[in-house]
């Protein structure tokens, strides 16, 4: 049945109405029923599309959006949603397109410049990404997305001062934004800056994902506990290789509150329970007796720890046997004519350890075996950006992954290249 204007603006108030209220299905059923009378009213559609992409329905809202974006070529708007809905498909070039002709009806607008410079990204092309976030800000200095977006840019291509100025920028508009806080730590502790970036890093916790697996006590922030403190990994799962690198690496942590007097255990894996030399509990055992806890990588923080001033490797049970093996447990291929023994349960037998950053790695640093440690371009922030002999182990060098010259050089000083 033919349906009035009357009726089909009746059903446009419903269902605006009905989205107000958060009815996003209501108000969706009523757009499509208005379209359907009415199927070339450009409005209709765009109001269809928008509903179904705030439903998450990307596939089905493209049809109506592209459909609107013809009948209202004049309305920027159209085209900004056009383009989101393709960018949630993955069809980053019609996106552009569409923004594109977006920019040309509304040259000065700093969300389209933004989401030209996000779709931009998608594509690969970081400069000119970086170009249109430029032009936004040059718009308005203090727009937080592209600040934020902008900061990576910067940051991924090694201009640092400038990535740091943009984060700094967005904080003093947002000053308690964890995630800007926790960016801007990140950064910081990526270029060795803890005195700066520890205190950041802290704005972790306060994030829906910082998860604390002891969240029914009190968070240790430094003050002498009233009772034993829980220390733990942050991982997700325990058992991980993950956590255990984690507690091994910062095992030095929890033994130098036991040397201040504090009572202290560490949660983690019965398998690295057996390795260490402190009392230890497992995720799900009660927490009753604990006063208060701590995760492991806010002990730096909490202990006024720098890379140049960190207390000595923890101990472990597991001891070293003299030996002339090499361990090779590194992704990176043994060059010709290196025989190597690549089974991790036999990392205590080696003379020598190449490896990544893992818990196996762990293990033959805290024994003292000379290990050569090889690290991506984007390293834990924990190693500091300096390669080289590491200040976490006497018998540890941190060289790249890619780094061959490095690698070659470490095996000719053992002479078995």
């Amino acid at each position: 049945m033919a349906l009035s204007d009357q009726q089909i603006q009746s059903l446009g108030k419903d269902a605006l109405q009905r989205a107000a209220a958060g009815d996003f299905a209501g108000a969706e059923a009523l757009f499509a029923q208005a379209a359907e009378a009415r199927p070339n009213s450009g409005q209709l559609l765009h109001f269809l599309g928008q509903i179904r992409l705030q439903l998450g329905r990307f596939a089905e809202a493209r049809e109506p959006l592209e459909r609107a974006a013809s009948f209202l070529p004049k309305d920027p708007s159209a085209q900004v949603n056009l383009a989101g809905c393709l960018g949630r498909l993955g069809l980053h070039d019609d996106a552009l397109a569409a923004l594109e002709r977006a920019a040309r009806l509304k040259p000065n607008d700093t969300a389209i410049a933004h989401n030209r410079g996000r779709t931009l990204e998608a594509l690969g092309r970081r400069e000119e990404a970086e170009r249109a976030y430029d032009t936004a800000l040059a718009i308005d200095h203090r727009m937080l997305p592209c600040l934020s977006a902008r900061a990576g840019l910067l940051a991924a291509r090694g201009d640092w001062a400038g990535a740091l100025a943009d984060l700094d920028m967005a904080l003093t508009a947002r000053p308690d934004d964890a995630r800007l806080r926790l960016r801007r730590g990140e950064l910081l502790l990526g270029q060795g800056d803890w005195w700066r970036g520890l205190a950041d890093h802290e704005a972790r916790l306060e994030l829906a994902d910082g998860d604390r697996w002891a969240a029914e006590l009190p968070l240790w922030q430094g003050e002498d506990p009233a009772g034993p403190l829980l220390v733990y990994p942050e991982q997700a799962d325990i058992e991980s290789d993950a956590a255990a690198r984690d507690v091994l690496m910062l095992l030095r942590g929890a033994e130098a509150l036991r040397a201040r007097g504090i009572d202290v255990a560490v949660q983690c894996a019965a398998r690295v329970a057996d390795w260490i030399d402190l009392p230890t509990t497992r995720r799900g055992d009660r927490t009753q007796g604990f006063t208060a806890a701590v995760p492991l990588r806010s002990l730096p923080h909490r202990l006024d720890w720098t890379l140049e001033s960190l207390p000595p490797p923890g101990a472990l049970r597991l001891k070293g046997q003299s030996s002339s093996r090499i361990g090779w447990f590194a992704r990176t291929a043994q060059p010709p004519g290196i025989v190597a023994d690549g089974n991790r349960d036999n990392v205590a037998r080696c003379g020598f350890v190449v490896g990544n950053d893992d818990s196996t790695t762990q293990v033959a640093a805290l024994l003292g075996i000379p290990t050569l440690l090889l690290l991506p371009n984007s390293a834990d922030w924990l190693w500091g950006p300096r390669r080289g002999p590491s200040p976490w182990y006497p018998s540890l060098e941190v060289a790249g992954e890619d780094d061959s010259e490095k690698l070659a050089a470490w095996l000719g000083r053992l002479s078995i290249a």
